[in-house]
């Protein structure tokens, strides 16, 4: 195998490896270490450990684009908390109580276009300004967490409908509806970057803005579009996640952005923009799900996990700078 082509498989592959060395080893330690008596790799345990990553992971698919892009987007967790309770709200509305179920589709649209308006909002800040989209999306961070609060107080929005419940609960080919979501995702977002114009235009963005204006691409029309899509994953994850939890809180959703961020870089992708990939996410989500579940199997606290996590973390960011000077150094010469 070729230098380049070995280098480019050990990018793609490592999450995956790392993957595989977490189920090996809390395997091992849960046999020792284990409260409980089933093992960690249990056919329903790995079942429900892909629907609890389904939320992270759905929102990560729209953040790998925008980080490939050379963008960030720290506003998610604050888009999934609004468009969750919007979600839930509607469905009490007077105007809507003739509909009967059919509410159910109409909320999810509601909720899915307070995500893209959302998502467009940061988008278009981000294009006419020209401000970095850390600081718009810390800033709209702020104020859409404050409307989750203005919406209903401090008091939780709570509305359970037993036909969404059993939708959400349901399982086709052994899988739960979550993870159903998470795979159609994975694989529309990976068709878009790997296929499409616009995947092509987000790497050469990333990679080079400049270059790609003298190039003829629309660089701010783009960049909308992408956020736009964040935000519409953004509040699909909500419509997936409270369609069977029914109750959301004004504080649902914080430090989701930090989740998602950490789980594509993980995955590889570059903060810098340029390089990224679809499948290695999921790979970096699953990573992240498996040590929060591995770690608690043995009988680890939650500041544990965010420390093992934070650590991992910052190895990976410390590795993937030394590989990129490395890079700049083997261009000079």
């Amino acid at each position: 195998m070729k230098a380049g082509k070995l280098s480019t498989f050990l990018k793609s592959g490592a999450i995956w490896g790392f993957v595989v060395l977490e189920l090996i080893f809390f395997s091992v330690a849960g046999e020792f270490m284990s409260l409980s008596n089933k093992a960690f790799m249990d056919l329903d345990n790995m079942l429900l450990l892909l629907k609890q990553s389904a939320p992270i992971g759905i929102i990560a698919m729209g953040m790998t684009i925008i980080m490939i892009n050379g963008n960030i987007d720290l506003s998610v967790g604050a888009i999934f908390a609004l468009s969750a309770v919007v979600l839930l709200d509607s469905m009490t509305w007077t105007m809507f109580a003739g509909l009967g179920d059919w509410v159910i589709p109409v909320s999810w649209l509601l909720a899915l276009l307070t995500g893209v308006v959302l998502g467009a909002i940061n988008g278009l800040i981000v294009w006419k300004t020209g401000v970095d989209a850390f600081i718009v999306t810390l800033g709209s961070m702020l104020g859409f967490r404050g409307l989750v609060f203005m919406y209903n107080g401090e008091n939780p929005t709570s509305y359970l409908n037993w036909t969404l419940v059993d939708f959400a609960e349901a399982q086709f080919l052994g899988l739960h509806t979550a993870t159903w979501f998470l795979a159609v995702v994975t694989l529309v977002i990976w068709y878009v970057m790997t296929r499409t114009v616009h995947g092509r235009n987000a790497h050469a963005i990333g990679d080079n803005r400049e270059a790609a204006v003298n190039a003829g691409i629309r660089v701010g029309p783009h960049i909308l579009i992408n956020f736009i899509i964040i935000g519409f994953l953004a509040a699909l994850s909500a419509v997936v996640f409270y369609s069977e939890s029914g109750s959301v809180n004004p504080n649902d959703g914080q430090l989701y952005e930090l989740w998602v961020i950490t789980a594509v870089v993980l995955g590889g992708t570059k903060l810098a923009g340029g390089s990224g990939s679809i499948l290695s996410t999921l790979g970096g989500v699953l990573a992240i799900q498996l040590l929060r579940k591995g770690l608690g199997h043995i009988g680890a606290d939650t500041e544990t996990v965010n420390l093992v996590i934070g650590l991992i973390l910052i190895a990976v960011l410390f590795l993937d700078r030394q590989l990129n000077l490395k890079g700049k150094e083997e261009l000079k010469t």
